[in-house]
């Protein structure tokens, strides 16, 4: 199952742990299944059907830009991550 890091403002929800496996094969089966077990945290996480804004996901090491729709390994890192802008 992939690894998720639940970031330190989400902590709250989940009883201060800080990672925890969760079933899924995409980044929105994932949160669903971080929801079943800790409510709250996918309206967090999500904004109707996207990551909410000001959030990124990294998959392995790898900043996605497929949102809820990307892929996720049996083995995978999964983190939410602030996003970053440039200028």
């Amino acid at each position: 199952m992939p690894n998720v890091f639940i970031p330190a403002q989400l902590r709250d929800l989940t009883g201060g742990v800080t990672q925890v496996e969760a079933e899924g094969g995409t980044v929105r089966e994932v949160i669903a299944a971080l929801e079943n077990r800790y409510p709250g945290l996918q309206a967090r996480l999500c904004m109707g059907d996207q990551l909410s804004p000001g959030l990124q996901v990294s998959i392995d090491s790898t900043m996605s830009t497929q949102g809820l729709r990307a892929k996720v390994g049996p083995h995978s890192e999964v983190h939410f991550l602030p996003a970053f802008g440039g200028g």
